[in-house]
């Protein structure tokens, strides 16, 4: 049995006889099996773009060659006695607390929010009546923020070697297709998540963890440096080790965090709005056609220096997407970007966001909690602004010249739309650095200027952040935890995801 690794050059719409021709007639051989190894567009020239493929080829047939060894995460099992309780079912919590159950520890996984089912409907009810629900919103539940997002498994940390199969292979064990395991830039879909999810926490479940949702951290019990009990309205919960990944939208647990001395310090972050254009518009301006076969839907990425101290570039591309009204709270208003597996929906929306010091731009030293309070706000402002759940919105160009919108346009957004300036309701030097950014972007993608530009994003990660020691481990209080996207230190499904792994093997070694 001998191994090649080859590389190929193929048109968009190849299907799978073509690749095993190329095999075939590259390596003279008739009998052989192989895989994927990656597989990445290339569309820097619009009369040539293709699909750049690596493959392992196994046959009897060749002599020689080896496969590259494969990494893998070593979870060693024993029966414990120990008790773990994690908060919150997002990518941080929930590959902690799997990681933990198949460790043998005994593993309570918290939620506050509804199980994906009963929280899709909650959030079909929010869209159609307005009537917002705590319990299940695009914030809250099952799977965390990202079940209701691109889904894209994307991470710039290049220190996953471990984590990234794992998380992966789970996801395909839960439903997740193959190709996530070799695409440069894989998704799933908010609408494969809802399924994803569902089955990963059955198979935690069936390995012997209890998951309890509709059930909120509301306070901790701290006692000579260890926390003793996590308290919630359906009781107190001991254990010997505490992991909270509460995302970044849990603005109550941060605040009870600080009152029983856990200590955070605040963060950059960034503030903007959300683009969105016709999809064929992107699609002829990167590819110069409406559409291409076996590809769908063009991307962007754009930076810009903005000003001096705020730079600006976009944020979680949703290809083929919807603008969603992504509120945590009753009296807030934020939208985000959502996309199904297919990516085929009318339009692309995408983050127009600056980078913000809130110490530099409020000429002072801003605690952690004057920065929740500062953000909360600027949400709280928005939804007096929206009169509600709709989204201020001028289209871009409107935004560049400062002159105010005429008419509504068509958008995915399902709260409705206001006709405002957008600009005046963004502090000034963050709309100042978008209008510059916006001007630089137009100039980058034809037709960019026309497409319109809503709502405040302010999610794009938590102005604060935790301080934690190099194992993770909440300073000053030797059994906590904090990680994901609510640490301050990640953001997106597969950094989060390897944060709570991280988290885990901290706790199994301890306990070794």
């Amino acid at each position: 049995m001998g191994y090649r690794q080859l590389s190929f050059k193929l048109p968009t719409g190849y299907d799978r006889d073509l690749l095993k021709k190329k095999i075939r007639d590259q390596l003279k051989i008739h009998a052989f099996s192989f895989q994927i190894e990656n597989k990445a567009l290339d569309a820097r020239k619009k009369n040539d773009i293709h699909w750049q493929l690596r493959v392992l080829v196994t046959s009897d047939e060749l002599k020689g060659g080896e496969p590259e060894a494969v990494l893998t995460l070593e979870i060693p099992y024993r029966k414990r006695k120990e008790k773990v309780v994690v908060v919150g079912s997002g990518p941080a919590g929930f590959f902690a607390a799997l990681v933990l159950q198949k460790a043998g520890f005994q593993t309570t996984l918290l939620e506050r929010g509804q199980e994906v089912e009963q929280r899709a409907r909650r959030i079909e009810s929010f869209e159609t009546t307005g009537v917002f629900d705590p319990m299940g919103n695009y914030a809250f539940g099952e799977g965390g923020a990202g079940t209701f997002s691109d889904g894209k498994l994307t991470s710039r940390s290049k220190h996953l070697s471990l984590e990234k199969p794992f998380i992966l292979n789970a996801y395909v064990e839960g439903g997740a297709p193959e190709e996530i395991r070799y695409m440069t830039h894989p998704h799933l879909g908010s609408d494969l998540l809802r399924t994803i999810v569902k089955n990963l926490r059955l198979q935690f479940i069936e390995l012997g963890g209890t998951m309890l949702f509709e059930t909120r951290l509301d306070d901790i019990v701290v006692k000579n440096g260890n926390v003793l009990e996590a308290v919630t309205q359906k009781g107190n919960l001991d254990a010997s080790y505490f992991v909270i990944a509460s995302g970044h939208s849990a603005y109550e647990t941060y605040r009870m965090l600080m009152k029983r001395g856990v200590p955070f310090r605040t963060k950059n972050f960034a503030l903007g709005s959300r683009m969105e254009h016709e999809q064929e518009l992107i699609n002829t301006a990167q590819w110069g056609v409406k559409e291409l076969p076996g590809v769908k839907a063009a991307e962007y990425r754009l930076t810009s220096k903005g000003n001096e101290n705020h730079p600006v570039y976009s944020f979680c591309m949703c290809p083929g997407g919807v603008i969603v009204p992504a509120t945590a709270y009753e009296d807030q208003n934020i939208v985000n970007g959502m996309s199904r597996y297919m990516r085929n929906e009318r339009f692309a929306n995408a983050a127009c966001v600056a980078a913000l010091n809130l110490n530099q731009f409020l000429s002072r030293e801003v605690s952690a909690s004057e920065a929740l309070d500062w953000l909360e706000g600027l949400e709280r402002k928005f939804y007096e602004l929206g009169n509600g759940y709709k989204a201020p919105y001028c289209s871009i160009q409107n935004f560049i010249d400062k002159k105010l919108p005429t008419g509504l346009p068509e958008s995915s957004y399902p709260m409705g739309l206001t006709e405002a300036p957008l600009w005046e309701y963004l502090p000034e030097e963050i709309s100042t650095a978008m209008r510059a950014g916006l001007k630089d972007f137009s100039r980058k993608i034809k037709g960019f200027e026309t497409g319109n530009i809503m709502g405040l994003e302010s999610k794009t990660s938590a102005p604060v952040q935790v301080l934690r020691d190099e194992n993770r481990r909440t300073a000053g209080i030797e059994n906590l935890y904090l990680a994901g996207e609510g640490s301050g230190y990640t953001g997106g499904i597969m950094s989060s995801a390897a944060d709570g792994i991280k988290v885990a093997m901290d706790i199994i070694k301890r306990e070794s």
